[in-house]
């Protein structure tokens, strides 16, 4: 198992994606860090369902760009 600093190694978590582009959460709660499996965009400041347009309530911790490179 992937401790948590090994896995935030693979995002980005200080800084924010360039605009318009889909990117992969890296979010944690209690339990430890899980991947949203959507894509997002960031939108005004907030995490937002690149399919829904729905707000992602989720505490991101890091993001990196979406689909195989990710």
């Amino acid at each position: 198992m992937a401790t948590r600093s090994g896995r935030l190694a693979e995002f980005k978590v200080d800084e924010e994606p360039q605009p318009g582009s889909d990117v992969e959460l890296l979010c944690e709660d209690h339990n430890g860090t899980y991947l949203l499996p959507f894509p997002c965009r960031r939108v005004e400041g907030a995490w937002l369902n690149k399919k829904t347009g729905e707000k992602v309530l989720a505490q991101v911790v890091g993001w990196r760009p979406w689909g195989p490179a990710a």
